[in-house]
């Protein structure tokens, strides 16, 4: 005979496997620490080229005025200037990718343990038939 809480929570664990089941154990097969790290990793490749295509896209609009100036600028200033503004760019999108990792991994982890945890429960309702 067929157990409607039985079937309620297997077409409820259906549906979480299905959706963001795969995501969350895409996530947590990694340590904590390795899918941060892979991350972070990841957001100092796109930051490097997005700061680099940003500097660019400002460097060919105001190309003229760059052009006028730069037998009377100070290079050293002018590339210490820059560098400074990556070291900022990139450090505060690596910190808001720590975050969003962190959040990510941990929401990950918790709705698997749910999930684990119907597990358990859907094979004490089998076992007990």
């Amino acid at each position: 005979m067929l157990d409607k809480d039985r079937v309620i929570l297997m077409t409820r664990m259906a549906s979480y496997e299905e959706g963001d089941g795969k995501k969350h154990m895409s996530v947590v097969r990694f340590f904590k620490g390795d899918y941060i790290a892979v991350g972070i990793l990841k957001a100092l490749i796109c930051g490097t080229i997005s700061f680099g295509l940003i500097l660019a896209l400002y460097v060919y609009y105001n190309f003229d005025v760059f052009m006028s100036s730069i037998y009377d600028m100070d290079i050293i200033a002018f590339v210490r200037s820059i560098l400074t503004k990556y070291a900022w760019f990139v450090g505060i999108y690596v910190m808001i990718t720590y975050v969003v990792c962190t959040i990510t991994y941990n929401t990950s982890r918790r709705k698997l343990k749910r999930y684990y945890k119907n597990l358990r429960v859907l094979k004490k309702m089998y076992d007990r038939q």
